[in-house]
């Protein structure tokens, strides 16, 4: 089962789901971060719904980068925009967790660029 550790403001969130159970609730690719973000409570920002049309669901992975499905070009555009841009930047929507045994951890920073919302989710 995948380990997804959302860390924000220093705080840890650790959730564990099964590949193929987690209900998809359109936010993202299915097994993304967002998705699994949304459907145990973890609130990650998303202006455009999932959609790889923005980078408010910018995400740091600290560990566990060879567990998730390679950027496409897309992703990589938008992720030049975001601010606080690491190496290990992605895009909550689009990087899908592959393995089932991955132990992952990401960062989810305080800053964004979404002007609507100034909270987490």
């Amino acid at each position: 089962m995948p380990k997804v550790t959302f860390i924000i403001d220093g705080e840890p969130t650790v959730v564990e789901f099964e590949h193929g159970k987690l209900p998809y609730s359109n936010h993202g690719k299915p097994e993304s971060f967002l998705d699994v973000a949304k459907n145990h409570g973890v609130p990650l920002e998303h202006a455009c719904g999932g959609s790889c049309a923005c980078t408010t669901c910018h995400v740091i992975v600290k560990r566990g980068m060879d567990r998730l499905t390679t950027a496409e070009e897309n992703e990589e555009d938008l992720l030049d925009k975001a601010p606080g841009l690491t190496p290990t930047s992605r895009l909550g929507c689009q990087a899908v967790i592959e393995d089932n045994d991955a132990v992952i951890e990401v960062v989810i920073p305080r800053y964004t660029i979404n002007q609507i919302s100034g909270s987490h989710g």
